[in-house]
């Protein structure tokens, strides 16, 4: 098993902010970043947790992550608002949207949030959920590099481009459904490939076609997607939310998330926030359909072994693998 260190959440934050900070990141910008990141491990994503740190440092170092883009909210109706992004971090941009939008949805019932000019925006979940704790009901789609081919064909045309829907729940934790549209997110992978382990029959093809179980050869290569041609239908339409409505690239013309060659992403994000229409109902009739499903034998709510996680990292904190954490470390003493 390979050697981890434990931090707390605080102590993660801080080390990632400062190991930005080393590479030129404005500090709210870099508490932003490292929120998210922390957040996304927390919750056992650990693709989008301290496995990215290197390679956004050396996005920030090439100029492919702007990291002092400012955000730019432009408001293309009463519910409807468009964020640039301008080729920074998405997760200012994220912050952004959600503290208006919600303002929004609030008092209009509804918000629909478009992101562009936008870069890799880790776990969907962690955004969905700040909606939730709000008394909002939220979906969160996004594109990426494409990655993932149509069901039957071999040559990539969509990211794994995640769905993510949260619910409140008064009294207890909101519901919270994050999922990749290819069998695994991919970041799965690039971890594998960081760690030179082989990933599992059925997670991808390479750039040929076939089958693989080499991590390097499936970065290469395609994910494939969920459901066969259901997954590529729901990729499809992610892919319409995400980049074709908000102006941003598509997957076929974005960069990648890993390498520090090449021009900015520009990928888009989209986000719909919704306020209960039956608000006097609202909370007992999710309940009892949540309990419902918690007391089945046999199958366990959607989302539940990721709050037991957060739960387990609040109290106990994270277990990142060690070689992750003195790159950050090396990253922050300025010596990479």
């Amino acid at each position: 098993m390979e050697p981890t260190e434990r931090l707390t959440l605080t102590d993660a934050q801080a080390l990632i902010t400062a190991a930005f900070a080393t590479v030129g990141v404005p500090d709210a910008i870099a508490r932003s970043v490292a929120q998210a990141l922390v957040a996304a491990e927390a919750e056992g994503q650990v693709g989008h947790g301290f496995s990215r740190v290197e390679d956004y440092a050396a996005q920030v170092r090439s100029g492919k992550i702007i990291a002092s883009a400012r955000v730019e909210i432009h408001m293309k109706g009463t519910t409807s608002l468009l964020a640039d992004a301008g080729f920074g971090f998405a997760y200012p941009a994220l912050d952004a949207v959600i503290e208006t939008g919600s303002v929004i949805a609030l008092e209009h019932g509804c918000a629909a949030m478009g992101i562009t000019r936008s870069h890799h925006c880790g776990a969907l979940s962690v955004q969905v959920e700040k909606l939730a704790q709000k008394g909002l009901m939220a979906i969160m789609v996004a594109n990426a590099p494409a990655a993932m081919a149509p069901f039957g064909a071999k040559d990539p045309v969509f990211g794994t481009n995640p769905i993510a829907f949260a619910a409140p729940r008064p009294g207890k934790d909101p519901l919270v459904v994050d999922m990749s549209l290819s069998r695994v997110a991919r970041g799965k992978v690039m971890n594998a490939q960081k760690a030179g382990k082989d990933i599992p029959q059925g997670w991808a093809l390479d750039k040929d076609g076939n089958p693989t179980t080499n991590a390097e050869a499936a970065m290469a290569g395609t994910m494939l997607p969920i459901g066969e041609a259901k997954g590529t239908a729901l990729a499809l339409m992610v892919e319409i939310l995400a980049s074709v409505m908000t102006g941003a690239a598509k997957s076929t013309e974005a960069s990648s998330f890993f390498s520090p060659d090449g021009p900015p992403p520009g990928v888009g994000q989209f986000l719909i926030a919704l306020k209960p229409m039956d608000s006097d109902h609202f909370a007992p009739r999710i309940d009892a359909l949540l309990s419902l499903i918690e007391t089945m034998d046999g199958t366990r709510l959607p989302g539940s072994r990721r709050a037991a996680a957060i739960a387990k990292a609040t109290m106990e904190g994270i277990d990142v693998p060690v070689r992750y954490v003195e790159a950050v470390r090396r990253l922050r003493d300025g010596s990479t």
